[in-house]
């Protein structure tokens, strides 16, 4: 389990990240998310030892990062935001240097390179200086380097930045398969990512933790979770508005210019999981048509601003 407690760090007088606490079990992904600026990748830092907090510690595998610090980082993976390698070194050459540092030897330093090399997708690369690599296979060679010695714990800051469409969902992949094992952390701002991968999200916002829930359940929060938008084929008579607005607040948005369909915008009081077919009573009893029904589940970017803006913005 990775444990962090209490963690603070101030940076001249101005505090980053404010007495956070939360765990990582093993075999749960958590998404790490929070605006640019909102203390994630210090929080990382510390958590690995790189960056001693001001306050409070982090606990990996029952090993204090700030007591033990070679047998905590010992049981890490960590992948940085700014993916550090050697450029002039080739690819095998890095991971090989990265398996000696991290105690291998002989032909178990070869396999950790091998069988990283292999799992990050690097092979036809192998004998490739990394100066000479896209920006998404530096930022495999660095993955690379994380999981060579097959860490139960693994941070990840930023593991798909800079990556096309390809690339990201390679390895969003690879994070799958490995989460079924270890406790990973993901720190990220790309909320589709969020939702693909981590069963439970943790928001961060001006160094403080704002929510700490699943995806699903983090959507519930939009004001718009349950609405319906509904499209008629003819505008609505006035007895149907008057029904359909007994069951929330009603609006009407605009139609195609060139159709005679009417659109409506339906947020119920409360959530009601038969508004759809309380609608589509009311419709049919009023014989109107209906061309469209959409019931909303959500936006994780809506509840994520309404999180993570300062309340006295504009």
């Amino acid at each position: 389990m990775i444990e962090v407690k209490d963690l603070s760090k101030d940076f001249n007088g101005k505090r980053a990240v404010d007495a956070i606490s939360f765990t990582v079990d093993k075999g749960e992904i958590l998404g790490f998310l929070g605006p640019n600026g909102a203390g994630k990748s210090t929080t990382m830092r510390m958590i690995t030892g790189y960056l001693p907090p001001s306050s409070g510690t982090a606990v990996i595998d029952g090993f204090d990062i700030l007591t033990q610090p070679i047998e905590a980082r010992a049981r890490l993976g960590y992948l940085s935001e700014t993916a550090p390698v050697y450029p002039e070194m080739s690819v095998r050459e890095f991971l090989l240097f990265c398996a000696e540092v991290r105690g291998f030897s002989g032909k178990n330093r070869d396999r950790a390179a091998d069988d990283a090399m292999d799992r990050c997708f690097l092979k036809n690369v192998v004998h490739q200086p990394i100066h000479t690599l896209s920006k998404g296979y530096r930022q495999r060679v660095s993955f690379a380097q994380s999981i060579l010695h097959d860490p139960a714990y693994l941070i990840l800051d930023e593991p798909t930045d800079g990556l096309d469409p390809n690339q990201k969902h390679e390895v969003r992949q690879m994070i799958q398969a490995m989460g079924e094992a270890k406790a990973i952390l993901i720190s990220t701002h790309i909320l589709d990512e969020v939702e693909a991968l981590c069963p439970r999200a943790l928001i961060i916002s001006e160094g403080r933790i704002v929510a700490d829930d699943s995806p699903e359940k983090l959507r519930r929060q939009d004001p718009d979770y349950g609405a319906c938008t509904l499209t008629l084929n003819n505008p609505p008579p006035a007895g149907l508005m008057q029904e359909l607005s007994s069951l929330g607040e009603v609006r009407k948005e605009h139609p195609d210019r060139d159709t005679n369909t009417a659109k409506l915008h339906i947020r119920p009081r409360q959530y009601q999981p038969d508004l759809s077919s309380q609608i589509e009573g009311l419709c049919r009893r009023s014989g109107t048509g209906i061309n469209e029904l959409f019931i909303s589940q959500g936006r994780l970017d809506t509840v994520f601003r309404m999180l993570t803006t300062p309340k006295n913005a504009a």
